[in-house]
């Protein structure tokens, strides 16, 4: 509130906290004032030091001389400050910093305040109040001396300044008679309130003194007021000590917006939500009106391109991200959120963009050619009364990710100096909190694009089984976490199914998921059973963690992972599994039961533990069972424990005879509203019974002759099938694995073939050795039947079984007869 007069206006607040201690003495060096405050600090009452020399009552004995001569530099030079030693009335010695000032009354009289505050409290007490605060940097403090009917008596120099009165007007007036606007109630009930008390109180109050008039910017003044007392212990008046405290109020309050920044914006990684936060915490305590302005290409994740001072030609766009004003009911503003801003390249903001640099504009030249672009919003913004305003740029690692405007209109004191050093930091806070959310949507775009790269984009059909899938990524506060699927073609028309989960999130996570799925694939190949499978899997992932390990500049890539395994068998119905550490699969029969088998639940992977750490389930499916395969974030909640979400995932999906896609979205949908914390990755499979006549098996004696058998066989076979275009092919490839088994294997042979997809032919034997093709020479008689075989087919391997192992080749089908299929 500004006043007719230089005066001050508002009380701010008031304690009984003393931070110094004051007497008074006369010309000649005499105390004529004691304070309670003073016997506090010094245990001397009123009654043993007033009318007695200073010099001789309070310094220590070795120190008299020394105080005489401090007593004669004040008379020459009006004053003195510094660090004396005073004795304490029991005997100790105080080191003390001491301001002596001259004051002056009536008539061209003189007395001397004496302001002492003890340095050996400052370690231990927290008060360090302005007064305090003044004395020890040797700050000008005004004073005033009022008799017991609040007139003045005395005032120093000091205080003229602070409020640009003459000396020789203060003389016998109260404070409401020198200034009529002044609230001097406020402090004349403060003065009225030590007389009676005794006791010292701080009061602390705004005012406007003369150099601020016109400009709107007041002053923070602290005071202290002591009641004098007289040689009997009297009140003979009140003596004010006022310090301008503005700067310190100034950085206590950048300091309060500032540590208020600290926890309001950057709360999420949406950079439009962080827009949003900076322009909420500007208003009101900076500016009655914010906007925050990102370039385009922010909101989606991606660095301007441009560095600061290498851009020219047109500005880039902008989108508004963050929008606030002091009043929301004033007519709307001529800005809304998530517009396209186009910069003119001759404004003020398109300079901020190139060159990085902050603009201030105390007083609004809304006259400029780059407002006359656009008039209508120009005529808007002065009926808003806009009249200061400060545009400073967003920058992070020498670019600019946008633009702040901050603008007043209510608040009549237009934006200095100060108040944009306080925007800059704002917007530097605000700055690294985009820069971070970048860096992450970065990675975070690189880690889902990696693991969608090598998640299955297509499931080719299947005889063995009919699959859906569902992949959905953590929040953005945890980032792409490491689970895969996967489906994998076996021989025999056989399935693998898996799903897995990497520990951590991000792209390291992404990339292991990645070399982990690799690793699956490969082993796969081998046609290991689950048990077996898994328990290589662990040792690579333990061999991963070693290398990482070995690496003191690389973050260990796999601290662990989990993972389950299946092979199902539409021929035999029969599905073998086994998991490392991860939650067992649903089984829901046609009639819709949802269970979960009860098997081992093996160690996490990277243990180490090997083949023991694992073990296998064999289970008979009925054609037309749903499996459900899943990672933890589709099960586990913050609220809920795992057994509740299995249960919810069980009842989703026990309307089977539904598409397996509908039967996805309806197990998704049962996720928690809020954001998930952790990737959820749903693998569906919808089993099939592979008919009887597809399937043709027969025993061959372990002789010569088994080969031509075989040979008839098969032909025969192929024939009923309407295969006759494959016989000759095939009849070469049973010739050489039947011979393969009768020369290297032992006990019965049995040949079996399979019509699927592709065409398999299978070999059994009892032996466990594996066939490796020769590299035969030119003059050589064997040694190419496995040659021959892997030109003819259209791949060819072995698989160990329980009782030997299994050679078996497949041919290409007719695109007809794979529909028939």
């Amino acid at each position: 509130m500004h006043t007719n007069e230089t005066a001050l206006a508002e009380t701010v607040n008031s304690s009984e906290k003393p931070d110094a201690a004051i007497a008074m003495l006369d010309a000649e060096g005499t105390v004529v004032g004691w304070t309670h405050a003073a016997r506090q600090l010094v245990g001397y009452t009123a009654r043993e030091v007033v009318g007695r020399s200073a010099a001789h009552v309070l310094p220590p004995p070795e120190d008299v001389l020394k105080a005489a001569s401090h007593v004669e530099q004040c008379r020459a030079q009006g004053g003195w400050s510094g660090t004396v030693a005073v004795r304490h009335r029991v005997g100790h010695t105080l080191k003390m910093t001491l301001q002596v000032s001259l004051l002056w009354g009536q008539d061209a009289g003189t007395r001397w305040l004496v302001s002492v505050t003890d340095i050996g409290t400052l370690s231990s007490e927290a008060t360090n109040g302005p007064v305090r605060e003044s004395l020890l940097a040797h700050a000008p403090i005004g004073i005033l001396v009022h008799d017991l009917q609040l007139r003045c008596t005395l005032v120093n120099d000091v205080m003229e300044h602070h409020v640009g009165v003459p000396r020789d007007r203060w003389f016998g007036r109260h404070l409401k008679d020198l200034f009529p606007g002044f609230e001097a109630e406020a402090l004349e009930a403060v003065m009225r309130q030590v007389l009676e008390s005794g006791t010292t109180k701080v009061h602390e109050y705004r005012a406007w003194p003369p150099a601020g008039r016109g400009r709107g910017r007041s002053h923070v003044f602290s005071a202290s007021f002591f009641c004098l007392q007289d040689a009997d212990g009297q009140a003979m008046g009140v003596c004010s000590l006022s310090v301008d405290n503005t700067g310190n109020r100034r950085a206590r309050e950048r300091l309060a917006i500032l540590s208020e920044a600290s926890t309001r914006i950057g709360s999420t990684l949406d950079v439009m939500q962080t827009g949003q936060e900076l322009a909420n915490l500007a208003v009101p305590l900076l500016a009655d009106h914010a906007l925050v302005d990102l370039v385009e290409s922010v909101p989606f994740g991606v660095e301007p391109s441009g560095r600061i001072g290498t851009t020219s030609g047109r500005p880039p766009l902008l989108r508004r991200a963050g929008l606030a004003t002091i009043d929301p009911d004033v007519p709307e503003l001529p800005w809304v959120r998530e517009e396209v801003i186009h910069v003119h390249p001759a404004s003020s903001f398109a300079n901020a963009l190139r060159t990085g640099r902050s603009h201030l504009e105390p007083v609004l030249d809304t006259a400029s050619p780059w407002v006359d672009h656009d008039p209508v919003r120009a005529q808007k913004v002065r009926d808003t009364g806009v009249h200061s305003v400060m545009i400073v740029p967003i920058r992070a690692r020498r670019c600019v990710l946008g633009l702040a405007l901050f603008a007043r209109s209510k608040e009549q004191t237009p934006f200095q100096e100060d108040d944009l050093l306080l925007a800059e930091e704002l917007v530097t806070r605000a700055a690294l909190c985009l820069d971070n959310a970048l860096q992450y949507a970065r990675e975070r775009t690189a880690a889902l694009t990696l693991q969608r790269d090598l998640l299955p984009h297509h499931v080719r059909r299947h005889a063995a089984v009919e699959v859906a899938s569902r992949y959905v990524p953590a929040d953005m506060d945890r980032g792409v976490g490491g689970d895969w699927f996967d489906v994998i073609e076996l021989s025999g028309a056989r399935v693998a199914l898996v799903v897995g989960d990497v520990v951590g999130h991000g792209i390291n996570a992404a990339a292991t998921m990645g070399r982990l799925r690799t690793a699956v694939r490969t082993l796969a190949d081998l046609d290991l059973s689950p048990a077996q499978l898994l328990a290589h899997l662990d040792d690579t992932v333990r061999r991963l963690n070693e290398e990482d390990a070995d690496d003191p500049d690389q973050v260990p890539a796999v601290v662990g992972a989990t993972c389950l395994y299946a092979v199902y068998d539409p021929v035999t119905r029969r599905c073998t599994m086994a998991r490392a550490g991860h939650p067992p699969p649903a089984i829901i029969d046609p009639q819709g039961h949802a269970t979960f088998p009860e098997m081992p639940a093996g160690a996490p992977l990277g243990l180490g533990l090997g083949l023991l750490a694992f073990e296998s389930v064999d289970l008979e499916l009925p054609e037309g069972s749903v499996l459900a395969f899943y990672t933890d974030g589709l099960v586990e909640t913050r609220d809920d424990d795992i057994d509740v979400g299995m249960s919810r995932l069980g009842t989703a999906l026990s309307q089977s005879d539904r598409s397996l896609e509908d039967l996805c979205s309806e197990a998704i949908e049962t996720l928690p509203v809020q954001e998930h914390s952790d990737d959820v990755t749903l693998l569906l499979v919808r089993t099939r019974a592979l008919q009887p006549a597809r399937v043709a098996s027969w025993a061959l004696p372990n002789e010569p002759t088994a080969v031509r058998i075989a040979r008839h066989l098969a032909a025969r076979q192929l024939s009923e099938w309407g295969m006759e275009h494959l016989m000759a092919t095939m009849e070469l490839i049973v010739s050489e694995l039947v011979t393969n088994a009768i020369r290297y294997g032992g006990g019965p042979i049995r040949l079996r073939l399979i019509q699927h997809e592709v065409l398999t032919c299978e070999v059994s034997d009892t032996s466990t050795s594996h066939p490796r093709p020769q590299h035969p020479r030119t003059l050589d008689e064997n040694g190419r039947g496995l040659i021959l075989v892997g030109h003819l087919s259209r791949r060819w391997g072995s698989r160990s079984v329980s009782d030997g192992k299994v050679v078996w080749a497949e041919q290409d089908l007719p695109a007809t007869a794979r529909m028939i299929a």
